[in-house]
């Protein structure tokens, strides 16, 4: 068993913290349903313009969860132009 974990800290465009949660609520929700993968904010709750998203994947092949992950990299810099990718940790255990 392969767990794959995902450290993303975004940059965002917000003015509050409602701000910002609406668009990790709405980013959290795109991931789920388009990769079927745990996706929860980590770190940085309190700060306006600072989000870090955790994700977890299992598989049984490494490959499979490191390009899972890499997919899920690709979307948030491609697709999401509310927030901006700053740093990202990929990690498999």
């Amino acid at each position: 068993m392969i767990i794959g974990v995902l450290t993303l800290e975004l940059s965002l465009p917000a003015h509050s913290l409602k701000d910002k949660r609406q668009v990790l609520r709405s980013l959290r929700a795109r991931l789920r349903n388009e990769f079927n993968i745990s996706v929860a904010e980590v770190a940085e709750q309190d700060k306006w313009q600072t989000g870090v998203i955790g994700v977890v994947c299992v598989a049984s092949d490494r490959d499979y969860a490191h390009g899972l992950l890499m997919r899920v990299i690709a979307f948030v810099e491609k697709t999401r132009l509310d927030c901006d990718l700053v740093d990202y940790e990929l990690e498999l255990i």
